[in-house]
């Protein structure tokens, strides 16, 4: 049988997409990380399926639970936070499951930074402004960041960052963006993307660390810096300029 990797969203349930669903809905096994996964898609499970929160399980204990699954001839849904092409923890199972003969896919989802930007109603490539997004972290009580990628080199291109997992150390973000974007860069924070919760925080990198502490911002958000964030004057895209040439089919 299968295992399906699938993307849950960034929080809201019904931000899943349809393949998703459909797929949950088909899989009498599913494993969920339930500090994360809105638990409103355990309804989409079909009756009698088996559920296992892995919020406690070590990856030992997740792979096992995949291969019993599998063993027994049931798909396996494997609910993932956002989208699982980034900070999922999904290659680490893949290559388990390569190695125990286990098939499985991968059902995209939509990630938190597209949901945060969405929160803030902005583009994160503006035309003339920033055309390049870096998705990154920093490395405090978690694997250390590769050479080359912490943040006082990733700024040297001041590019538009988003910085996952990382808002509790928003002191360190803001002072290694400083000497790069300046003090007046538009800064924002999303909390709990697509929730009823949600949280929205805007302001620069003079104020955006203590807007965080100030409302108590520790988890489950994105940090967003860039000059895309604040552009209002800017050339239109090519994409819809009359100059460009258009085929008819």
């Amino acid at each position: 049988m299968t295992v399906y990797f699938i993307g849950a969203g960034p929080g809201a349930a019904d931000l899943i997409t349809v393949r998703g669903a459909r797929t949950l809905a088909a899989c009498r096994v599913c494993l969920y990380a339930g500090s994360l996964v809105p638990r409103e898609l355990l309804a989409e499970c079909p009756p009698g399926a088996r559920l296992v929160d892995t919020a406690q399980l070590d990856l030992d204990r997740i792979t096992a639970e995949l291969v019993r699954a599998h063993e027994e001839g049931h798909d396996v849904a494997r609910l993932h936070s956002g989208d699982p092409s980034v900070f999922s923890a999904v290659a680490e199972q893949m290559r388990r499951l390569d190695a125990a003969g286990v098939p499985y896919e991968i059902v995209p989802g939509v990630p938190a930074f597209a949901a945060a930007a969405a929160a803030l109603k902005r583009e994160l490539t503006v035309p003339t402004v920033g055309q390049t997004v870096i998705l990154t972290r920093i490395a405090q009580r978690a694997t250390p960041m590769p050479p080359g990628e912490d943040l006082a080199t990733l700024g040297r291109s001041g590019a538009l960052i988003v910085l996952h997992l990382a808002t509790r150390y928003v002191d360190r973000v803001v002072s290694e963006l400083l000497p790069h974007y300046g003090a007046d860069c538009p800064a924002a924070v999303v909390a709990y993307a697509s929730r009823p919760d949600e949280l929205v925080l805007r302001g620069t990198l003079d104020d955006i660390a203590q807007q965080v502490k100030a409302a108590g911002v520790l988890r489950t958000a994105v940090i967003i810096v860039g000059r895309t964030l604040g552009a209002e004057q800017f050339g239109d895209s090519h994409l819809y300029s009359p100059e460009r040439e258009r085929h008819v089919c």
